[in-house]
């Protein structure tokens, strides 16, 4: 072996045990998990600053029933074994201008609308409505033992409590039922997005609703156009706002304003949360500190749920709210 080939190799070796040093702190430090006692107590006007973690239903409970339908809606208001504070739900608008609930882009993933309309990809902004209203929002629903109870309903056989979801038809519910906060998400970008923030307000406004509300959007365009227009709603922090924290809380800056009012971060997955680990003593503090809220979305690991509700999240997002209820008890009962 030349001596050039032995120097190429050590180099080699070098650079190799470097990445390798450099991957294991990296690991250590997002997988690293604080000690309640770390937590720090701060005088707050936020309102969602919470000494007791509060329970959020995800996307309605999309764990037990068909996501972001009056099923799911209904199954966690009039449920006896467990109670909710939030409702975590997200809006597109229709044809028409009715901002219904729906998760993804397009229909396909919970919805019989292959079926219904003889086409894919059906997006939601290309139909009224009415036409809306036709489909099964449970038909791809699949519980825990594999079963789908929902998917050869069709047409008439239909029921109201399957059928698309106006935003007026679920919280005229809502209110009626109870006082519960909001975490609603816009996933419209560009102009429909905007258009979007302009029917939530008037509508939080006509049901009251403007200070149990708060709005997410991953599309800074429509954060930055809510900020502008409607500065009396309350908004969490987009994903290039989160990373601008995230600096912030690591380097302690003193003169950190943020624009927003809520920091609602991933946790349990590297890919979610960009890599960072967002869960932390150092993480909360900072954002009280900051008079900032702090709540996690998607917790469905009961491990996940004991360790967030020990170091003091303000709330948890979660598609099981029935199991997160339990955790919560068995640690603050």
């Amino acid at each position: 072996m030349t001596k050039i080939l032995k120097t190429i190799i050590k180099i080699s070796i070098g650079i190799l045990c470097f990445f390798a040093v450099i991957t294991g702190v990296w690991a250590g430090a997002y997988f690293h998990r604080s000690s309640p006692s770390a937590i720090q107590q701060y005088e707050t006007t936020n309102p969602y600053i919470q000494e007791i973690t509060q329970i959020s239903a995800h996307r309605s409970g999309a764990g037990i029933m068909p996501e972001e339908t009056m099923m799911a809606f209904k199954n966690c208001v009039e449920n006896a074994d467990f109670t909710v504070d939030f409702f975590e739900f997200d809006l597109h608008i229709t044809k028409d201008g009715v901002l219904v609930l729906l998760h993804d882009d397009e229909l396909d993933r919970t919805s019989d609308c292959e079926a219904v309309f003889q086409e894919a990809n059906v997006r939601p902004e290309n139909k009224t409505y009415e036409e809306l209203r036709m489909l099964n929002m449970g038909a791809k629903f699949i519980t825990d033992s594999g079963e789908m109870p929902y998917a050869n309903l069709h047409g008439s056989e239909v029921p109201d409590d399957l059928r698309i979801l106006s935003l007026d038809e679920v919280l005229d519910y809502l209110t009626s039922q109870g006082n519960y906060n909001y975490i609603i998400e816009i996933k419209n970008e560009g102009e429909l997005g905007k258009q979007g923030v302009d029917i939530l307000y008037t509508t939080l406004k006509e049901h009251n609703l403007l200070d149990s509300a708060i709005l997410g959007c991953f599309h800074p365009e429509v954060s930055d156009y809510m900020d502008t227009t409607y500065p009396d709603m309350k908004r969490g922090a987009y994903t290039a706002e989160v990373k601008e924290f995230y600096i912030a809380a690591l380097t302690n800056q003193s003169d950190y304003t943020p624009s927003f009012d809520v920091l609602q971060l991933p946790f349990g997955s590297m890919e979610d949360s960009y890599g960072l680990n967002l869960a932390t003593a150092q993480i909360i503090n900072y954002a009280h500190k900051n008079d900032l809220a702090v709540q996690y979305w998607t917790i469905n690991n009961e491990t996940d749920m004991e360790y967030l509700i020990r170091i003091g999240a303000d709330c948890i997002m979660s598609d099981y709210p029935d199991v997160l209820y339990s955790v919560r008890s068995s640690i603050t009962d």
